[in-house]
């Protein structure tokens, strides 16, 4: 199994110092770049070879805040999948992260064996939801008339509709490629589609957008 490459965000240094002993001690883990602030953050990425894969940020920080980063990355680094950590942790911050396309939202006090079992369901998975957050979502779309997070105008082809419900239901992109007999890189093609048609900024966004049109039930999502 492939290393994953994590990096670490928040202003308690005794915090980034802890979690990065725990995860370094994983075998399929690495920290590769930690961080007290936004303005390191952002000067480091510019000048490193290999970015993170997996990126751990805290939401309540001097300067740039967590909402600020997240922008910024998403703009310009947008392959590193973002997890917020924070004692700040609320629901109603859901919204947030599906809107700026972050891959999940933790509060603080998750156990380290727990956030690295989180780190490689977003790595391979590209999203992660807590139980409470299925809870409000389900809750949401269950209204007559729910509050709609993404585009609602969007016309997929049948091909896009199974590689849609197959996203949902966290398959990767190899194995939907051969559930359906198709290329790897065509599914890639086809999620991107999905991105631009939908309006949805990641792999969560288009889970949402499958339970609102029907496509799969909230039922339906896998266990995590």
């Amino acid at each position: 199994m492939d290393t994953i490459n994590v990096a670490i965000v928040d202003d308690d240094s005794l915090i980034v110092n802890l979690l990065q002993g725990f995860i370094n001690s994983q075998k399929t883990m690495e920290v590769i770049l930690t961080a007290n602030c936004g303005k390191d953050l952002i000067k480091l990425l510019e000048n490193t070879e290999i970015l993170p894969d997996v990126m751990l940020l805290d939401l309540k920080m001097q300067g740039m805040d967590g909402i600020e980063i997240a922008q910024h990355l998403k703009a310009n680094f947008p392959s590193i999948k973002i997890i917020i950590i924070s004692s700040h942790y609320q629901l109603s911050f859901l919204g947030f992260m599906l809107k700026t396309g972050i891959a999940g939202f933790l509060p603080k006090g998750v156990s380290p064996n727990e956030l690295v079992r989180i780190i490689k369901i977003v790595h391979e998975k590209g999203f992660y939801f807590m139980e409470d957050q299925i809870s409000v979502i389900k809750e949401e779309l269950s209204y007559e008339s729910p509050k709609h997070i993404l585009d609602q105008g969007a016309v997929l082809t049948s091909r896009e509709i199974e590689v849609l419900r197959l996203l949902s239901k966290q398959k990767t992109a190899k194995e939907i490629g051969e559930l359906l007999f198709i290329t790897q890189r065509t599914v890639e093609g086809h999620k991107n589609n999905l991105f631009v048609k939908t309006g949805a900024k990641n792999i969560a966004g288009l889970v949402i957008y499958s339970i609102q049109h029907g496509f799969i039930r909230v039922e339906d999502l896998p266990a995590i």
